[in-house]
């Protein structure tokens, strides 16, 4: 019987422990996750751990955007590599591109040296990737863990072939982990068809603001992002992902 992993997306304590009651295998940390995810603050990791027992991944982002990165802002990847180490994170999410779609290798490799003990997660870097199978065997050579990927679509649904491609290509060599828009619908149709064992979902709801005065006319981000709508990880909906990931298993 293989064992399907269920990893959940969180930024905030209250979605973590969420996900930690439905029943994730483990939490990918992240802020921001409506702008797909930035490095967490050190203060957010720490009160996740006192409040769950179960691995913690961090997501090493400086920003939103693309993946090729200054200087300035390698620097600030390093920095992140190393104090989550030191403070005990069970893995990373990292990935690193050139401007020209491929794989950055001098900078994946310092990461690689830095990471001590932690795992280590590609994350969907990997979709935006020139060639995806070039850098399936650049990611094997480097000793990383998972591939965090869509397919290189938008969904990991449309990606299904490229995942199934992948999960043969890799023999084994390193995990295909399925994420964006994985539901338990999603894993029961997937696990089948692809025999991918790791799947990434948030299990987002939106939740109203408890704000009853509202300024409507003021935006403190972008235009048409919501100040008065927050982003959680729904407890049930974990949990129907684990049901589906119990029933898989004992096939």
């Amino acid at each position: 019987m293989k064992h399907i992993t269920l990893e959940a997306c969180v930024d905030s304590v209250e979605s973590a422990v969420a996900a930690y009651k439905g029943g994730a295998d483990r939490l990918e940390l992240c802020q921001n996750l409506l702008i797909g995810g930035t490095t967490p603050d050190p203060w957010l990791f720490d009160e996740v751990r006192k409040k769950t027992d179960i691995r913690i991944h961090v997501l090493i982002r400086p920003r939103f955007g693309d993946f090729c990165y200054t200087d300035f802002e390698f620097k600030l990847i390093c920095d992140a590599v190393d104090a989550y180490r030191r403070m005990g994170a069970d893995g990373i999410v990292i990935g690193v591109l050139k401007a020209d779609g491929s794989l950055d290798m001098e900078r994946m490799n310092i990461l690689m040296e830095k990471r001590g003990d932690m795992s280590v997660t590609l994350h969907r870097a990997f979709d935006v990737c020139k060639d995806p199978f070039t850098t399936l065997d650049q990611v094997i050579n480097l000793g990383i863990d998972t591939i965090l990927t869509s397919g290189q679509e938008n969904l990991c649904i449309d990606g299904k072939d490229l995942i199934r491609e992948l999960v043969q290509a890799s023999e084994g060599k390193v995990a295909i982990q399925a994420g964006s828009g994985v539901n338990a619908q999603v894993i029961e149709e997937l696990y089948p068809y692809t025999g991918a064992t790791c799947y990434h979902m948030s299990g987002k709801i939106v939740l109203e603001s408890p704000m009853t005065y509202r300024k409507t006319n003021v935006n403190m981000g972008a235009p048409g992002i919501s100040e008065y709508e927050i982003w959680r990880t729904d407890e049930g909906k974990i949990k129907e992902a684990r049901q589906i990931i119990n029933r898989l298993q004992k096939r």
